[in-house]
């Protein structure tokens, strides 16, 4: 049995593959969905199959993201996975984080320079159980109705802060980025006395499914509950359209209580390996 580059035919298995495992993996479903196995967007991606009734997705963007579902691949499949892409750029590594780091050792990618490389923890949630914090001086407004120069300051710090971005670079994908959730609707942010205080929003969404993230408050800000009402507050509005379930992953201990506090509870871990290109080229 071996890899091979995923077809049209092959698109409802690979659905039910990665639905049987969704935890940890959304961004390949998502991106299945948005940009389908033919894009040419900067986050399409190349995906292969491993099997008839496949065991293992691989993937990989045009800006060099692998992602991987392989639950039950051995040494000889991942060595094979990593095979196929031996004439691209990898900048990064998102997936389960055991698999990830089985990848990371036997493509010998350990040791490469890296902005982000950590273990994340995933959290679930049953949207009949959200808890929806009381408040009666915020609201959750689009991104678009507020005054731009803002999500991007908040986005750029994101990078900085969360992403390990240079500073040269975290203006610039800012801006990308909030081009991008405008375009799509998809991030909100919450105001509190008529005045922005939290960015929240969805990276990867389904019609019954959606993964929370790029959630950023400002230091000055923090400590007053606004993220978990601003999540609390989109998740609602989610559910109202039919979304049943919520995931996400939590880059520290202060974000954690927050989404326990709305009523996630734990489900395994992600890791999340972004290279430093910058220091390679350099080095």
């Amino acid at each position: 049995m071996s890899w091979r580059r995923a077809q049209d035919a092959d698109v409802p298995g690979i659905e039910r593959f990665l639905r049987a495992r969704l935890q940890s993996s959304m961004f390949l479903l998502a991106n299945l969905q948005n940009h389908g196995l033919t894009g040419d967007a900067p986050h399409a991606m190349t995906i292969w199959a491993l099997g008839d009734e496949p065991r293992g997705v691989f993937g990989i963007s045009r800006q060099g993201m692998v992602l991987l579902q392989c639950p039950d691949c051995g040494e000889a499949d991942l060595r094979a996975a990593t095979a196929l892409i031996a004439d691209r750029e990898v900048t990064g590594i998102i997936g389960e984080a055991a698999q990830a780091r089985r990848l990371m050792a036997l493509a010998g990618w350990e040791h490469r320079a890296a902005k982000l490389n950590k273990d994340e923890p995933a959290f679930a949630l049953d949207l009949a159980r959200l808890v929806i914090p009381e408040s009666s001086d915020t609201e959750l407004v689009p991104l678009a109705d507020v005054d731009r120069s803002i999500p991007v300051a908040w986005r750029a710090a994101y990078h900085a802060e969360v992403l390990g971005a240079h500073p040269d670079e975290s203006r610039q994908l800012a801006e990308q980025d909030v081009s991008a959730y405008i375009e799509r609707g998809s991030h909100r942010v919450l105001l509190a006395d008529g005045q922005p205080v939290c960015m929240t929003g969805f990276n990867a969404s389904l019609p019954d499914v959606v993964q929370i993230g790029g959630v950023y408050t400002p230091p000055d800000l923090r400590g007053h509950g606004y993220a978990r009402r601003a999540v609390a507050l989109h998740l609602d509005e989610a559910r109202q359209t039919g979304v049943t379930r919520a995931i996400l992953f939590a880059a520290n201990a202060p974000a954690v209580r927050a989404y326990q506090a709305i009523g996630f509870e734990r489900a395994g871990s992600l890791a999340l390996i972004l290279f430093d290109m910058q220091t390679e080229v350099t080095a």
